[in-house]
């Protein structure tokens, strides 16, 4: 990772392709700006042909398909904060990422799974992805969703 390099350039060296933006599922806009801080909204995991990650880690996804799940989420969140801001070399820091996951009373690899969307700011955001964190388990989501990541960064205004 070179540290000297633009979040948009870190993005194409990595070969990352970002979905298009997901659209607001209710009375709510997926992130919203004020001054020098971006809120991102609850974002979940799609795959290429839109289909959308669920079920509950423990009973029906291995670790390895949520870790999918949230890398996906991740891959998301990041195109909403491209949409939002016009560019993703207006954001200074990712400051906190939460993640929830949908899970079994004995699941236990919730860091885990929430580390597969870490990967991913650090894989675009370089240094300024790293970010403080909480990973947690619910008994469920909506639409039975893996899981679903939120993220506050630090902006450019």
């Amino acid at each position: 990772m070179m540290s000297d390099q633009s979040h948009e350039a870190r993005l194409s060296s990595a070969a990352i392709t970002l979905p298009e933006p997901l659209p607001a599922f209710g009375q709510y806009v997926p992130a919203v700006v004020h001054g020098d801080q971006l809120w991102v909204g609850g974002h979940f995991g799609t795959r290429a042909d839109g289909t959308i990650h669920t079920g509950r880690c423990g009973a029906d996804v291995t670790t390895a398909e949520a870790r999918e799940a949230a890398r996906a989420a991740a891959l998301n969140l990041v195109s909403t904060v491209r949409d939002t801001l016009g560019t993703l070399e207006r954001v200074v820091r990712v400051a906190h990422v939460y993640g929830v996951v949908n899970a079994t009373p004995e699941f236990v690899e919730h860091t885990s799974v929430i580390d597969a969307a870490s990967d991913v700011l650090v894989e675009v955001f370089g240094d300024a992805g790293r970010h403080a964190r909480l990973a947690v388990g619910v008994s469920s989501l909506p639409a039975n969703l893996v899981l679903e990541i939120q993220a506050t960064l630090v902006v450019e205004p």
